[in-house]
Parts: C-alpha cells; structure tokens; sequence
C-alpha cells in the first residue's frame, strides 16, 4: 500500500474549506472498519483514508503547517498504513464505569496477543502487538493497544477471493468469537491487501 506524502494532505486554509465533507466521507468509511469483539472491545481497522484524515486532523488542531512538523506527522501515521500483506488495528478495551475498567485491566494482563483473525481454510493468526512502545505494566494492561495482524499468500488469496473472514478473543476473563464478517466488513478488509 502506498504511504503518504506531503503532497496527499492538503493546506491548513483548503483543508478548512473541505473538512465537512472529507469528515463525512471518513465516517461513512469508518462504519465498515469498526467490529466489536464482545460487550467492552472493538477493532478499529486502519487505512491510508483513515490515516490521511487522522494526520490532517493532527495538522489542523495543532497548526502545523511546517515540513518538518507535517513530516513527523507522516512518520507518525505512516507505519499504521497496511502494506498489503497484513491487517492493521486499534484495538479499544471499554468500560463505562472506572472501578469496573480498573479492574478489568488487571484481569486482562496479555490479551491484545490473544485476539485472532482467521481467514476461512487457514489457521488463526495472532498479531504482532504494540511495536511502537509496551503499553502494559506487570500489574494491568492499556485501554489502547495497536495491532498487526500478518497474513500468508494463500491467506490473503483467499481473501481477495471472498473467503469468511472471523474473529475472536481467546483470554481466561475475556473470551469471544464473532460470527464470520458481514460482506461489507469483508470487503473493506480485503481492500487493504493486495494479491
């Protein structure tokens, strides 16, 4: 997948002219990307769109409007961009009540690494996790963890020729399974990969 570049963002001033609508079309975008896992986690699947709107976001409401401030934006945002062979996401762990998250988080030691993905007639795949910093502590785990999930040629094959994508959570306090992706999902997903 292509990374962006300066020239894929637009200026402060025209983005301020555009941002209604490019919003409006992120959001719409984002529907399909977004999958709960269980009653308290979902997986926000990254793109270069999403990213693109994530970095102009960062530009605005920090002003940055400098090469080199727009380029460690970029440098930022960039690695979170699929590359065609594996799935990128934002794995959000929520609990209304702070008592009750506090508590989770303690149980919940590890299980970013044990959520899975499975692209039908191939094994599951656990994803390489937070590579940018550890975000989990002997005592609790983060409220926020970035995942990457890598898939085989075959894998990614079979996805780009519509096999049922699924996934699930497979931790001692928290366990789930999805039903396979509806085919909107799975369409948005197997966007991200190229074959």
């Amino acid at each position: 997948m292509n990374k962006l570049t300066h020239d894929d963002l637009m200026g402060l001033e025209e983005y301020s002219r555009a941002r209604d609508e490019f919003r409006s079309r992120i959001m719409a975008h984002k529907k399909h990307r977004i999958i709960k896992l269980g009653p308290n986690m979902r997986l926000h699947f990254e793109d270069r769109l999403v990213m693109q709107y994530q970095i102009q976001e960062m530009l605005r409401a920090e002003k940055i409007f400098d090469a080199g401030g727009i380029q460690e934006e970029l440098d930022t945002y960039n690695p979170l961009i699929p590359d065609g062979r594996n799935w990128k996401a934002t794995l959000m762990i929520e609990y209304d009540d702070p008592e009750e998250r506090a508590d989770a988080l303690r149980k919940l030691l590890g299980v970013e690494k044990q959520i899975w993905m499975q692209v039908e007639g191939h094994e599951k795949v656990n994803p390489v996790t937070d590579e940018d910093l550890e975000r989990e502590t002997e005592d609790k785990t983060s409220s926020v963890h970035f995942l990457r999930f890598e898939l085989t040629d075959d894998m990614v094959k079979a996805a780009k020729q519509n096999a049922a994508i699924s996934l699930g959570v497979d931790h001692p306090f928290y366990s789930c399974q999805c039903d396979p992706l509806e085919d909107r999902y799975r369409s948005s997903l197997a966007g991200d990969l190229s074959w």
